[in-house]
C-alpha cells in the first residue's frame, strides 16, 4: 500500500474536515491522495470503484457534473477504534450545491461517509469509503 502522490493524512479524527475542504475545491487528486493505492470506494452517485487511480478518475467526473458548485457541511461525527492502526469513520454531511443533469440546482440533501483507515509505514491511509445519500 505504497503511497505514490506524498500527501500526508492527517489522524482519522481530522480525516472528515480534509474530506470536506478536497470535496468543497474539486480536488479529486487530494481526495485520492488519502486512498491506499488498493482502496475501494462507493462514490455518493453510486459509482463502485477500485483503485485510487480509478476513484480519482470517479471524482473527477462527478466534480465535472452533478458537483461541480458542491459543498459539503459537516454534522455529526464517529470515530471508533477497531483495533490498534486501525479506524472507522462516520461523518454526516449536508450537500448543497448539487446540479441535476439540465444544470439546474438539486435541493441539498444529507449524506453519510463510512470510511475505515488503516495506520502503516507511509501514515493513515483509507482502504475503504462509502459515501451515500441519506433518505431523511
Amino acid at each position: 500500500m505504497q503511497r505514490s502522490t506524498g500527501q500526508d493524512l492527517m489522524t482519522p479524527i481530522e480525516f472528515p474536515r480534509a474530506f470536506a475542504a478536497a470535496f468543497g475545491t474539486r480536488d479529486a487528486d487530494a481526495l485520492a491522495g488519502y486512498l491506499a493505492d488498493d482502496a475501494r470506494m462507493l462514490t455518493l452517485t453510486g459509482a463502485w470503484v477500485e483503485g485510487r487511480a480509478a476513484v480519482r478518475e470517479a471524482l473527477m467526473a462527478e466534480f465535472a457534473g452533478v458537483f461541480a458548485r458542491a459543498r459539503l457541511v459537516t454534522g455529526k461525527s464517529q470515530l471508533r477504534e477497531l483495533s490498534a492502526g486501525v479506524s472507522l469513520v462516520h461523518q454526516r454531511f449536508v450537500v448543497s450545491g448539487a446540479q441535476g443533469p439540465d444544470g439546474t440546482d438539486l435541493p441539498r440533501f444529507a449524506a453519510m461517509l463510512s470510511a475505515v483507515l488503516l495506520a502503516g509505514s507511509a501514515g493513515w491511509q483509507v482502504v475503504s469509503l462509502g459515501f451515500s445519500g441519506l433518505t431523511e
